[in-house]
């Protein structure tokens, strides 16, 4: 299953990161993961959130630029070499990992990776054949 993720668009400044988190607790969601790429001018901010249609329609009222993405998050087995085989998983058969990121939902142990893919749909039914548990309500 893919789940919504938020991509909001932020200037790179002091503030910026909070002026997103401050909207979306005025909204009444709930951060689940948030990870940020910057570049010199601006950065994009990817967030999971238990709301994510709601938030959407509410940053974009308030001026932010923003939008929805389909990601997988996966849980990956406790093991050592464990993203080292999602990676080969995904790389030997011709999908490229557009980017990555993890995060530790407080009910759980074991990471959940969170990622975007060239070809989403082929990418889930990969890993859902070599039994890795994929995330569908976070």
């Amino acid at each position: 299953m893919l789940i919504d993720q938020l991509s909001v668009f932020v200037e790179n400044r002091h503030g910026a990161l909070a002026s997103v988190t401050d909207a979306l607790l005025s909204y009444g969601v709930d951060i689940r993961a948030i990870a940020v790429f910057d570049t010199t001018e601006f950065g994009i901010v990817r967030i999971v959130v238990d709301k994510p249609e709601e938030a959407l329609k509410n940053l974009l009222a308030d001026g932010f630029v923003a939008k929805l993405s389909k990601v997988i998050a996966v849980e990956p087995i406790d093991k050592p070499g464990s993203l080292n085989e999602l990676f080969h998983i995904l790389g030997d058969n011709g999908i490229n990992i557009e980017y990555i990121y993890s995060f530790v939902m407080r009910k759980r142990e074991m990471p959940y990776v969170v990622f975007k893919t060239n070809d989403q749909e082929k990418a889930l039914q990969l890993l859902k054949d070599k039994g890795l548990n994929t995330v569908v309500d976070l």
